[in-house]
């Protein structure tokens, strides 16, 4: 199959201007990697550049270099989300009955163009950009590259995974609750959303005007700082555009959630890894705990206050003449705007100006914040099931960040056992956005992560890993109900210091029990790995008072396993000090 490896936006361009490739090599490649991963999510897409036209593009970029120019991006190729207007496709933002032909590319996609970069599409979106979760189109659902049964994140959904499938080295995305940063976590990206007005917005059909950004995925911080500085400056076409303005940024003190106000949604694996990440973060900088109330109630004021009047002022025309057109689901978001009135929108601007003075006070007690991107994600099904709650879920960390005028950017920080991707957002005030990207690259390297999981390129089957710690143990008298499921080991492992190990009084075959304790020890157990299938017919055969739950183990991970009623200990023998139950099997 054609290498989907991803690429660097800042090698390919050196080497089509230091002659070592032409951009027509590039594009070549690209239509191959394009028609390879056609197979597997062509969702990704809602248009896409004839292959001539691409070449055509190609030849004039070594055209312009062969004269002499230094281009930034030459012969690179990207995706613009299709709510981002460029000249010769169709802007439909996800909707067909709203789709115009531009007369203009946006001011963004113009910059792009001029420093070499090559169009190859637009990207689907949650309609309107109106979500962060990519099930909201009528183009279908594209999914985490990953894993294809769990969501790719939105509204810039499509522009997340053309990056992260290798496809294109980078995609424009747009950002107003999240959207920019939601699907870079989820697809082990970096997602930079700069400060309001940093990157004109002439030429984006607006979601909250007062709040849209344009934003970028990557690969690496390095190509967004290259896409960011062709970007970058002010447009006197966009009333939001500002003069660039920089902010010095020192991270010595780092602002995070108090752990009482940090949402895991049932997530052990999130909860984990953003406890590394901080582990990371804290080597040579102060963490300091914050209360964010204030942050979560000014997030509140964009579904549930009177911001959600601007996306109805979006889409005023298209409700009043065919409301139809509209999702359902967005349709519920934005059709309660048009009884907002005046008063409460002057209200809800009063309120965030009072929000607001208590950030620039935040910023005075730390430097930098680095919340959860989310605390959670969700599979496809799970989303259509329940579009708007568990779409709420995934904005908690992200909703305040334009309402408050900061700039963020969406780092990796590990996977789930599941292939997809958890992430941190560094935030800072407007105009820290080099500083951001300085922090970003320092994290990165003082993380080391891995690399992202191999794609899913065939349907991943999903799996369960399982600490067992008694009769279901190798050579037990219940391990046969692990190998008829065709379980594969993964490996011998202690628990967390956390537990009691009982020998339950008269079970056949003997048993133990496993209780949570804060005076426990560390206990040996076995984890195997299970189709989820497999695991709930398990599952359904385990006898009371034995369950199974969530088990700690020593390196602080979490997996499932066998924990005990309380009744379990009636009459038991305690043999936590054995350390395990194969002691106590070999005391006799």
């Amino acid at each position: 199959m054609t290498d989907l490896t991803r690429q660097s936006a800042t090698a390919l361009a050196a080497s089509v201007n230091n002659g070592t490739r032409s951009a027509v090599s590039i594009a070549e490649d690209t239509l191959a990697r394009l028609a390879a991963y056609d197979e597997i999510q062509p969702q990704a897409w809602i248009s896409r550049a004839a292959p001539d036209a691409i070449i055509a593009a190609a030849r004039a970029v070594d055209a312009r270099v062969a004269a002499g120019e230094q281009l930034p991006l030459a012969g690179v190729p990207f995706a613009a989300k299709d709510n981002i207007d460029v000249a010769g496709f169709e802007t439909t933002a996800g909707c067909p009955a709203f789709a115009y032909q531009p007369e203009a590319s946006a001011t963004a996609t113009v910059k792009l163009l001029e420093a070499g970069a090559i169009c190859v599409g637009k990207t689907n979106l949650d309609q309107f950009a109106t979500g962060l979760v990519g099930t909201r189109s009528p183009y279908g659902i594209p999914r985490n590259v990953y894993n294809r049964a769990y969501v790719s994140g939105g509204s810039s959904s499509g522009s997340a995974v053309a990056v992260a499938a290798g496809l294109v080295p980078f995609a424009l995305g747009t950002d107003t609750a999240g959207s920019g940063r939601v699907p870079a976590a989820f697809n082990h990206l970096v997602g930079l959303k700069p400060s309001k007005g940093r990157w004109s917005t002439t030429g984006l059909v607006p979601a909250c005007r007062t709040l849209d950004c344009i934003s970028v995925f990557t690969d690496s911080v390095a190509d967004a700082r290259l896409v960011d500085r062709v970007i970058a400056g002010f447009d006197a076409s966009d009333p939001y555009s500002k003069p660039l303005a920089t902010r010095p940024l020192q991270p010595k003190r780092i602002g995070v959630p108090r752990p009482d106000q940090r949402g895991w949604f049932g997530d052990g694996q999130s909860e984990y890894l953003y406890q590394q990440a901080l582990d990371v973060l804290g080597t040579g900088s102060e963490v300091v705990e914050l209360d964010i109330a204030f942050l979560n109630e000014a997030a509140s004021l964009l579904y549930s206050g009177p911001w959600v009047a601007e996306r109805t002022a979006a889409l005023a025309k298209l409700l009043a003449e065919n409301p139809a057109a509209i999702d359902d689901t967005v349709r519920t978001v934005v059709e309660p705007g048009s009884a907002i009135s005046a008063v409460d929108l002057f209200n809800g601007i009063y309120r965030l100006a009072a929000l607001q003075r208590q950030a620039e006070e935040m910023w005075q007690s730390v430097d930098m914040l680095a919340f959860p991107t989310t605390g959670t994600t969700y599979r496809v099904a799970e989303l259509l099931a329940a579009p708007v709650a568990l779409n709420s879920n995934l904005g908690l960390y992200t909703n305040f960040v334009n309402l408050l005028d900061m700039a963020a950017i969406a780092l990796p920080a590990g996977a789930r056992a599941n292939g997809t991707g958890f992430g941190i957002t560094l935030i800072g005030p407007a105009g820290s956005d080099t500083g951001l990207m300085d922090a970003a690259e320092d994290y990165l390297a003082k993380a080391d992560l891995p690399a992202p999981p191999p794609l899913d390129l065939e349907g991943k089957m999903e799996t369960v890993k399982l600490a067992v710690v008694g009769a279901h143990l190798k050579d037990m008298p219940l391990h046969w109900q692990l190998t008829s499921r065709d379980a594969k080991f993964v490996g011998a492992f202690q628990t967390a210091p956390n537990y009691r190990l009982y020998a339950i009084a008269n079970s056949v075959p003997p048993k133990p029990a496993l209780v949570h304790s804060d005076d426990g020890a560390e206990i040996a157990v076995e984890v195997y790995e299970l189709d989820v299938a497999a695991f709930g017919s398990f599952v359904a055969e385990v006898p009371a008072p034995l369950a199974i739950g969530t088990v700690t183990l020593s390196d602080g991970t979490s997996v499932k396993g066998f924990v005990s009623e309380p009744r379990a200990t009636d009459g038991a023998e305690d043999i936590t000090a054995l350390g395990g139950w194969r002691p106590y099997v070999a005391r006799g």
